[in-house]
This record gives structure tokens, C-alpha cells and sequence, in this order.
């Protein structure tokens, strides 16, 4: 699991290394200052041996202390590690210093999307169809995007197209059932892609944000056979919706007519004027009225 890593503001590790230099500095120049024009006839002045040791040790000092720091970006963190154990991680932005002699592995935490291929899958009906979905996701646990898989971006990638797979053929491409959830459905499709991949990456320390199918169509190879299909259904539907609005029509004129008592008639005609309204209600063509100018029982 993800956890916090010691560090130190990066400036002021620099600025007391600074100071350090120039403390010795001013040491080899008070040194220098009243030592004998030739020191090398009789050797060393009188206190530059230690002063080149501490120059030693300082310089060795400051080149370990100098493996510190790193410079962290918005939105960024670094994995720290030290002789092959991780330490922690850091995501406070700026100059930073953490513990000397690590290696620190870069994780962006911005919001990343990508979009997988148009897979082709058959649906839940055995029909063929072409599929694709757009993923958004983030880094919320760096330690596990670093340890727990080689590739947490090829990882995701790999889960979003299994995910997507499953969930073609789990539902068919179009409901014909009542209650029957279809890869149409965009809002439903979308939540159970987006909880299905979140248990996926979890493991990965991702979060997904939201999926949602930005392709969908039959296959080539039988997009024309389903798109007479559709439209055979779309004709029935609308036939049935006439039919129900043309018998509740019928009804309603006979029931006027022999409630206002405008005429009598026997079941014969109004049998008779019950196919006529029909003929003109569900017909999809215009009917030409005929007008009867003789006798009603001639």
C-alpha cells in the first residue's frame, strides 16, 4: 500500500550544503592567508592536511546528500525506493529532498483516457457485432501502479478490452423482451462497464472514472439482413399503434351514434361501417369516398 516518504524542502537542503562550502572556504583562506609563500620546500602549512581530509569528506558529503533531490510536478509522483525496497512516495510538488542513494520511478496522476479498438464480438443473441468504449481513468495508489503489475497502462488496456468483450456478449445488441437490458441502453451499459473495470483495476491502484461504448454497429456481413429486420419491426410497431387507435375510433363513433340516437342500425351495417372505418383509418393510402345517394336498405 501506498505510503507518505520523508522529505525536506530541497532549498534549504541546498542552502545548508552552501553554507557548509562557505565555512570551508573561509577556513582555507584563513589558512592560506598567513602560511609561509613556499609551503612546498618544507612541506604542508600547519593545518592544511586536516582542512584537505575535511575537503575530502565534504565533497563525498555532498555528492551522496546531492542523490536527494528531486523535482516533483503537479499532478506527479515518484516511487522512492532504496537498495530495492520501497521506502514510499512523494507527490508534494516542487524541489524536494528525500533520503539519499534511492531511486525514485515517475507515476502520473492526471486523468488519462483512451479509447480500445473496435473489437468484434457476438452479442448475447449470437449476432456479430463490431464494438468499442472510451475508459477515463487515474492513478490513486502509486505503490501498487509500480509493484503490483509490470504495466499499469498496458494492464488497463488489456482489462478495458476483456471488459468490453464480456459485456457484449452479455447483453444482445437490441432488446426484443420487455425488461431486457440491450448494448443500446447507454446509461445502463455504462454503469455496469464502469463497475465491472473498477474491480479489474483495483488491483493496479487505478480508479476508473467512466466508460462508456463510443461504437456500436452490426457487422458488415449482416448489418443489411438486421437493418431490414428493424425496419420490419419498426413497421409492425407502428401498424399495431394504427390498428389500436382505429378500433377505439370505430367504437367511439358507434357508441356517439347510438347515445345521440342519429340512426338505427342492425348488426349487418354496423358490421358494413365498421370495415369501411377501418379500411379508411388503417389504410396507408388515401380512400376516395363514395357517396351513397339511394336508400340505406335498398
Amino acid at each position: 500500500m501506498e505510503r507518505k516518504v520523508f522529505r525536506l524542502n530541497g532549498f534549504a537542503v541546498l542552502l545548508v550544503l552552501l553554507v557548509l562550502a562557505g565555512a570551508l572556504a573561509a577556513a582555507w583562506q584563513s589558512t592560506l592567508s598567513g602560511a609561509d609563500p613556499m609551503p612546498f620546500e618544507e612541506g604542508l602549512p600547519e593545518g592544511v592536511g586536516p582542512l584537505i581530509a575535511l575537503t575530502i569528506v565534504w565533497a563525498v558529503f555532498a555528492a551522496i546528500v546531492a542523490t536527494g533531490f528531486t523535482v516533483i510536478n503537479p499532478n506527479e509522483a515518484k516511487v522512492v525506493q532504496f537498495l530495492g525496497r520501497y521506502v514510499g512516495s512523494l507527490s508534494a510538488a516542487g524541489f524536494q529532498w528525500v533520503l539519499p542513494l534511492t531511486t525514485k520511478q515517475r507515476v502520473t496522476l492526471r486523468v488519462r483516457n483512451f479509447e480500445t479498438a473496435k473489437l468484434k464480438v457476438n452479442d448475447a443473441d449470437g449476432n456479430p457485432v463490431e464494438i468499442a468504449a472510451v475508459v477515463v481513468y487515474k492513478v490513486v495508489d502509486t505503490a501498487r501502479a509500480a509493484f503490483s503489475v509490470d504495466d499499469y497502462e498496458e494492464y488497463v488496456a488489456i482489462q478495458s478490452e476483456a471488459a468490453v468483450r464480456h459485456l457484449a456478449t452479455s447483453h444482445p445488441y437490441d432488446a426484443h423482451e420487455e425488461g431486457r437490458t440491450s448494448l443500446r441502453d447507454g446509461a445502463e451499459v455504462a454503469g455496469e462497464l464502469t463497475a465491472e473495470l473498477r474491480e479489474r483495476t483495483d488491483l493496479a491502484g487505478v480508479e476508473v472514472m467512466e466508460a462508456r461504448i463510443t461504437h456500436l454497429a452490426y457487422a458488415p456481413e449482416i448489418a443489411q439482413a438486421m437493418l431490414v429486420r428493424q425496419q420490419a419491426a419498426q413497421v409492425v410497431a407502428a401498424r399495431t399503434r394504427i390498428v389500436e387507435g382505429a378500433v377505439g375510433m370505430v367504437g367511439l363513433a358507434l357508441d356517439r351514434l347510438s347515445e345521440q340516437g342519429v340512426v338505427e342500425l342492425d348488426e349487418e351495417r354496423k358490421a358494413q361501417m365498421v370495415s369501411n372505418l377501418l379500411v379508411v383509418l388503417c389504410g396507408d393510402r388515401a380512400t376516395q369516398p363514395v357517396v351513397n345517394a339511394g336508400s340505406l336498405y335498398a
